[in-house]
């Protein structure tokens, strides 16, 4: 089974104040990389990652081991973040039969849960982490769901339209990370001081 990672680094991260790719802990390691490890752990060898805010300097932060990707139109949202990384990879992957799509913003996500997601996968499966039952990240989307996935992207919502009407399924994941998308500094130390589950990256 050939499954590729995919991960949504290109936002300029307006709220937090930077590029949430380039956020670090105390000891310089940054979200991107950690995102990265994440897939690539969970055992997911090829990993792609989408620029675009600071390109340059998120391209630099990128780990030597991935695949980078700029989508010149990022400024519309994650939407065209997506459209260019389904894009790259089904030009450069003909036989791929799944991609698991991460953003970069959610460091609880860790490699159990990419194990949990990809442990039964076709080029049909449409599937997404849930925690405590609500729809989350990563996202895995089968060969056959590329083009549409695709297709349907817009905006800051994604794929999500595209998603609910194909009948995603849910696989709860609550028991081994968290799934939050964090947006502002307020949001991070709150995460950081009560959320975060005990051994999640803290960033």
């Amino acid at each position: 089974m050939s499954i590729l990672g995919l991960v949504l680094a290109a936002g300029a991260g307006t709220r937090m104040g930077q590029p949430k790719a380039l956020l670090a802990d105390d000891h310089g390691h940054t979200w991107l990389a950690h995102s990265v490890e994440t897939l690539r752990t969970g055992g997911i060898e090829t990993v792609y990652v989408v620029v675009g805010a600071q390109a340059d300097d998120v391209r630099s932060a990128a780990p030597p081991e991935c695949q980078v990707i700029e989508a010149t139109s990022w400024a519309e949202g994650m939407g065209a973040s997506l459209r260019s990384g389904i894009a790259a990879l089904s030009r450069e992957h003909a036989t791929a039969e799944a991609m698991l799509v991460m953003l970069v913003d959610t460091p609880g996500v860790g490699p159990d849960v990419v194990r949990r997601l990809t442990a039964s996968v076709n080029a049909t499966t449409l599937a997404r982490a849930s925690y405590d039952g609500k729809p989350g990240h990563p996202v895995l989307i089968g060969r056959a769901h590329w083009a549409s996935a695709r297709a349907g992207a817009q905006g800051d919502e994604g794929a999500r339209g595209y998603l609910e009407s194909a009948g995603v399924t849910l696989i709860e994941c609550g028991d081994l990370g968290s799934g939050d998308d964090l947006d502002t500094p307020e949001a991070l130390t709150r995460w950081r001081q009560a959320d975060a589950p005990s051994g999640t990256y803290l960033g």
